[in-house]
């Protein structure tokens, strides 16, 4: 025991020498466009309530009210394969099948669960996947769960993929293709349409994680898929209700066999206690609400395009053309310094460091949502100048 403790002692100082130590930081409140840290008000830039709706105050106090008038319970008690399957959890399933125009859905109780479940209960050791190098960490993890074989295709590289497919033809039982839509640290768009053309070509199955599209693109909000117009084509989408849907939990929409499959197979989704009712109905609600919200997506992306462009007009290395708008510092430390600097200047711009990203490519991660205005945000481009350049 004393050796582990040691041995974690010396890898705490080691990650505090590279700029890379992490502690929880202090909020005390939300209150719209700010976030309390130790009761000071900062403008929040680091949060995924795209639409603003989980800052809506009056449409949560009248969803507890409903709450109370129907019983909602804020545990269910059990897995849903025993008794935790609530009415609601049918109703917001065949609302996003619905949506999406599908067959059917199935609904988890994170993304987390959904990336660690999906690929390792479709995917056998006979099996190869083939993944963005820049996926998320949950897809990257359920790929060491599963027994398939899995490569990395270069980050948006569909000439490597292509090669990749190409090298594997014939040689295992099914090929998976996993992809975020919107690329989480950078902000970029995956092609769809790429992916999809290959995934027909090569006889793969495609699987699109729309964590931060979902709610932001699309004329109702469905995704990055549904602006590229290819829902049909991508086998299993996975979206998020954590981030512009205000909730919890996480959403998959399949055709029937791969939902029952699922159902029967898939560790995350069996061994795990349900959702509680109260987040199911809000979940529901928020879902609905958000596909009429068109005005506040167009809002979104083009201050987004704004304040992007006006950080590349100085000079700044500013990847994506999404709603997240990284800054590249390079630097640890110069991204923990810019984001002192933020803060004593009102914004909460929170720095991302390795292994969330790649070595030397820190960056402040701006999260835009649809309640700000520019002129909530248009100080950013100066401090910038003045942060990089001291």
């Amino acid at each position: 025991m004393q050796e582990l403790r040691e041995r974690i002692e010396r890898e705490l100082e080691e990650l505090g020498r590279q700029d890379r130590y992490r502690t929880l930081p202090p909020v005390t409140a939300r209150r719209g466009k700010y976030i309390e840290m130790d009761v000071r008000p900062l403008m929040n830039l680091s949060s995924n309530d795209y639409l603003g709706i989980g800052d809506d105050w009056a449409l949560l106090a009248g969803y507890l009210d409903q709450c109370i008038e129907k019983g909602y319970a804020m545990t269910s008690s059990s897995s849903r394969l025993l008794t935790g399957n609530h009415p609601l959890y049918g109703q917001l399933e065949k609302a996003l099948a619905r949506h999406y125009g599908r067959q059917s859905a199935l609904v988890f109780n994170s993304g987390y669960h959904a990336n660690i479940g999906i690929l390792p209960a479709l995917c056998g050791r006979h099996d190869l996947v083939l993944s963005d190098k820049l996926n998320h960490a949950s897809i990257i993890d359920g790929m060491k769960i599963a027994e398939g074989t899995s490569q990395r295709f270069r980050h948006r590289d569909y000439a490597h993929l292509e090669e990749l497919l190409e090298a594997a033809a014939g040689r295992y039982r099914q090929i998976f293709i996993l992809s975020e839509s919107v690329f989480s640290m950078d902000g970029d768009l995956a092609d769809l349409p790429r992916l999809v053309e290959l995934k027909k070509r090569y006889d793969a199955v495609l699987i699109v994680d729309e964590a931060h599209g979902a709610g932001v693109f699309g004329t109702r909000g469905l995704g990055l898929c549904e602006t590229a117009g290819v829902v049909p084509d991508i086998d299993i989408i996975v979206g998020t209700f954590g981030k512009a849907f205000a909730s919890t939990g996480a959403y998959a929409v399949m055709d029937s066999l791969f939902r029952e499959y699922l159902i029967n197979t898939m560790r995350p989704f069996i061994f795990t206690t349900a959702l509680p009712p109260a987040v199911l109905g809000w979940s529901l609600m928020t879902f609905e609400l958000q596909a009429s919200m068109f005005r506040e997506r167009q809002h979104l992306l083009l201050l987004a395009a704004k304040l992007r462009d006006s950080l590349k007009a100085g000079g700044f290395d500013v990847p994506g053309e999404s709603h997240i708008v990284p800054v590249i510092t390079g630097s640890n430390e110069k991204a923990v310094s810019m984001a002192a600097r933020l803060r004593d200047s009102g914004f909460l711009c929170l720095p991302v460091r390795p292994p969330t990203v790649p070595q030397n490519s820190a960056r402040i991660r701006i999260s835009l949502r649809s309640i700000l205005e520019w002129e909530d945000i248009s100080a950013l481009p100066g401090l910038f100048a003045g942060g990089m350049s001291s």
